[in-house]
C-alpha cells in the first residue's frame, strides 16, 4: 500500500472514517494518473484489508484470470486502477458481508476518476458498482446487466463478482465465461498493448 498515494491522507482524516482510522485501517484502492483501466468493485474483504493489498485472494486470483493478466501487470504495472465502493472492510453479515457506505463514492469517485484521464475502460463488479454506474433501474437484475454487457460498452463492461460464493452463479451461467470472459480479455489485451 503506498500511504503516499493521491487522496490518502484526506480519506484518513475525514471525520466520516474516524472509525476505521481508529482502528488502525488505512483505506485500500489504487489510483494512478497513467491508469487505463479501473476496477470498481465492492469493499475490501477482511484479508485484503488486513493485508492492504487489493484482491488479494482467491476473488483476485480469478478477477485476474478472467481479465488475462498476470499478477505482475494487476500491481506493478500503472495501468489498472482500483475503486472500491466503500474503501475499508465493511464487517460480517448473516450473508457475506455487510454493503458498503452510501455515500463513499458519491463524495470521493468522480475527483479520483479526474485524476485518472487515461481511463479507457471501467470494469463493474457486482450490483453496487453496476446500480451506481450504470443508468438501470434499481430492480434491474445482476445476470440481465452482465448478459447485455454490450450495451454499456465502451465505457463500461459489468461482470459478476469472481467470488467463489458466486460458484453456483457460474454454473447456472456458463455463457458467462464462454462467451463474456472472453470478450473481456480482448478488451484487456487490447488496451494494454496499445
Amino acid at each position: 500500500m503506498d500511504y503516499n498515494m493521491p487522496f490518502f491522507n484526506e480519506i484518513m482524516q475525514d471525520p466520516e472514517n474516524a472509525e476505521y482510522t481508529s482502528k488502525g485501517w488505512h483505506p485500500i484502492y489504487e489510483v494512478n494518473a497513467h491508469a487505463k483501466i479501473l476496477i470498481v468493485g465492492q469493499a475490501p474483504g477482511k484479508r485484503v484489508q488486513d493485508t492492504e493489498i487489493m484482491w488479494n485472494d482467491p476473488s483476485g486470483d480469478r478477477l485476474r484470470n478472467w481479465m488475462g493478466i498476470s499478477r505482475d501487470t494487476f500491481y506493478n504495472s500503472g495501468e489498472i486502477a482500483v475503486l472500491p465502493m466503500d474503501f475499508y472492510y465493511p464487517g460480517k453479515a448473516k450473508s457475506g458481508d455487510v454493503p458498503p457506505r452510501k455515500d463513499v463514492a458519491e463524495r470521493w469517485h468522480q475527483r479520483m476518476i479526474d485524476f485518472m484521464p487515461d481511463i479507457e475502460l471501467t470494469i463493474l463488479i457486482g450490483s453496487y458498482s453496476q446500480k451506481h454506474y450504470l443508468n438501470v433501474p434499481k430492480s434491474a437484475k445482476i445476470t440481465d446487466l452482465i448478459r447485455n454487457y454490450y450495451d454499456f460498452l465502451p465505457k463500461y463492461f459489468p461482470i459478476v463478482h469472481p467470488s467463489p460464493r458466486n460458484n453456483i452463479w457460474l454454473a447456472k451461467n456458463p455463457w458467462f465465461e464462454q462467451d463474456v470472459v472472453p470478450e473481456l480479455q480482448n478488451r484487456v489485451r487490447e488496451i494494454l498493448t496499445k
